[in-house]
């Protein structure tokens, strides 16, 4: 099994390839530069130095959402495109789950946070599963305020490591946080979105047949995009 992963949800842009447990390659940017533009040749460039060719890929594993909205289209018509081309499935990976997937931390729990705008993040709360070796997703995904999140903490009775491109943005009221809680950010090199954990993900998916093709494919937004809304609210006087 050899997997095409990459995530293009936010800011930062990136490709892994993966074959069976073993992560072959990963590139990464976090530059100001369209993901339309830098997306295929880091494709390109993963191929090239792995000796892989686009015919051996078995699968694609693409970010699916929540994220900028440009950023998730992106991505998904990449897919689709090469699941296409390939006749290959597609394993939809939500960005919150590959974020969390960064950050191993058995004795705390795991906030990914991605800004949503508006003074509102895109977040769920996950703790590691010492019986499957893997992450629980302990809330539904939700887009919320910042002190929303931080007052679901107490409930959990742990620590909490917090990352995502919000959490510079809020570190204040993350690390003084007014319920005692002990909260810290994650290391820069696991902040971000990282397509080996994508990847590593998306093998899992793959595996348990948890897959799409490329026709029914389609981003997770988890709200609808700004424009949408403003026409509602207009229509609505």
């Amino acid at each position: 099994m050899k997997i095409l992963a990459f995530d293009t949800s936010g800011r930062a842009v990136t490709a892994a390839l993966q074959s069976d447990d073993a992560l072959l390659g990963e590139v990464f940017l976090n530059i100001a530069q369209n993901h339309s533009v830098t997306l295929m040749p880091m494709i390109k460039r993963l191929l090239n130095d792995t000796g892989v060719g686009l015919p051996d890929i078995t699968h694609i594993a693409c970010a699916s959402g929540p994220g900028s909205f440009t950023g998730l289209r992106i991505g998904a018509g990449t897919a689709k495109a090469l699941a296409y081309a390939l006749e290959i499935p597609i394993a939809a990976v939500p960005t919150l789950d590959a974020l969390a997937y960064n950050v191993f931390d058995a004795h705390s729990i795991i906030v990914p946070i991605m800004d949503a705008r508006r003074g509102q993040v895109y977040t769920a709360f996950y703790r590691v599963d010492d019986e499957r070796a893997g992450l629980e997703r302990l809330t539904d995904y939700m887009a919320a305020d910042i002190s929303d999140v931080m007052a679901e903490l107490p409930r959990f009775g742990k620590p909490a490591v917090f990352l995502g491109d919000a959490a510079p943005i809020y570190k204040d009221a993350i690390v003084n946080n007014s319920h005692g809680i002990k909260c810290a950010l994650a290391p820069s090199p696991a902040l971000l979105q990282r397509a080996s954990s994508v990847a590593a993900i998306g093998a899992r998916m793959a595996r348990n047949g948890d897959t799409t093709d490329s026709a029914s494919f389609a981003p997770f937004y988890l709200r609808k995009p700004q424009a949408e809304r403003e026409r509602e609210r207009a229509a609505n006087g």
